[in-house]
């Protein structure tokens, strides 16, 4: 099994990324939404001048942030600076777009902004459309040292959970992220996408499956509830409840996912009462919503950090976690995305899981 650390984009991460290959973890895993971190492509640069084997990937690429060709230009300049270690994980979108109250894009246009960025990478002219006007682009310069690198080979991945989506994966990507959504047997997901990928004339192999996850290796003397494993953890339980808010309430909704009505009501009373105290309008709590989102907890979110959630996440003993990564391989899983929340936590994770995971899991 890989093992990947999850960093919500800030520009310093290239010292935890550059830790973090020092102490075996092979994947750092960059998230892309404009309104809340820095911007992925200049955070992954940095840690991409300041590594030497650790496999750079965004996780993931919202396709509405950026036009095609700007992406494939983007990816292919960080692997210039890393040559044939960069990955681009692409999604419909959660906070990217949620954070400008907007739903997820649709299957459908991210199918079409992979076609185009796959024949970017590819060399090859691509249809680009905008509005009613269709023109043929390339990147023309591919073959000029100085600018990019599509010479070494570029994953594009696709996170997926519905079964469109999954379609998707089996026909166009390279690899597979999921967030398990509370789930451990993927038999089905991977079937759907095994059966996609035969009728496109693609290999029926498992494709390379990333998990993103969350978790802190307690301490002696921790549980689920020390302040310091809430700190650590909380703030990446808290967005599984913001989603829920936004099923039930917000103005970007669609998320695929059926609303939890006693999670998204005691998200709603706590939000109102924050947004009221904050003197935040009515037209704008979803703003509020995703303050602190992966990064730190508002004040009060703490109550949605429940130990049954935490126990549920990749936090407890080192031989605990262990048991539950052999869980996890064992259903198909071959790289777990770990999320941090800062530095501190960055260095937390990294210090404990390389110590009691993956040293005595190898």
């Amino acid at each position: 099994m890989d093992y990947g650390i999850g960093i919500p984009s800030y520009i310093d991460a290239w010292r935890e990324v550059q830790a973090a290959e020092a102490a075996g973890f092979t994947h750092a895993w960059f998230y892309d939404s404009q309104l809340i971190y820095s911007d992925v492509y200049a955070t992954m640069a940095l840690a991409a001048q300041n590594t030497h084997r650790i496999k750079l990937g965004t996780l993931v690429a919202i396709p509405s942030n950026r036009l095609a060709p700007v992406t494939a230009s983007a990816i292919a300049t960080i692997n210039k600076l890393a040559p044939g270690r960069v990955i681009l994980a692409m999604g419909t979108g959660y906070t990217g777009r949620n954070t400008m109250g907007l739903p997820q894009m649709s299957v459908k246009r991210l199918k079409e902004y992979t076609q185009q960025v796959q024949g970017l990478l590819r060399g090859e002219d691509v249809l680009f459309r905008e509005g009613e006007r269709e023109r043929w682009i390339r990147l023309i310069h591919a073959d000029h040292a100085d600018f990019i690198n599509i010479k070494d080979p570029i994953q594009v991945i696709l996170a997926a959970n519905g079964p469109r989506a999954l379609q998707v994966v089996g026909e166009l990507s390279d690899g597979w992220v999921t967030t398990l959504r509370g789930r451990s047997d993927l038999a089905g997901d991977f079937a759907t996408i095994s059966d996609a990928a035969a009728q496109a004339g693609r290999s029926t192999a498992k494709p390379y499956t990333v998990a993103l996850t969350y978790g802190c290796v307690l301490r002696e003397g921790e549980s689920l509830t020390s302040e310091r494993v809430i700190a650590r953890v909380g703030p990446s339980v808290v967005p599984g409840v913001h989603a829920q808010w936004e099923a039930s309430f917000g103005p970007g909704a669609n998320l695929g996912m059926q609303p939890n009505t006693e999670t998204g009501d005691a998200y709603e009373a706590y939000i109102q009462e924050y947004a009221s105290t904050h003197g935040t309008p009515s037209d704008r709590i979803y703003l509020d919503v995703h303050r602190g989102h992966m990064v730190f907890l508002k004040p009060g979110e703490e109550q949605f950090a429940t130990p049954d959630v935490l126990a549920r996440s990749l936090t407890g003993t080192g031989p605990e976690i262990i048991e539950k990564l052999d869980r996890m391989e064992a259903s198909g899983i071959d790289n777990v995305a770990i999320s941090v929340t800062d530095a501190l936590g960055a260095r937390d994770l990294i210090q404990d899981f390389s110590r009691e995971v993956i040293a005595k899991r190898a």
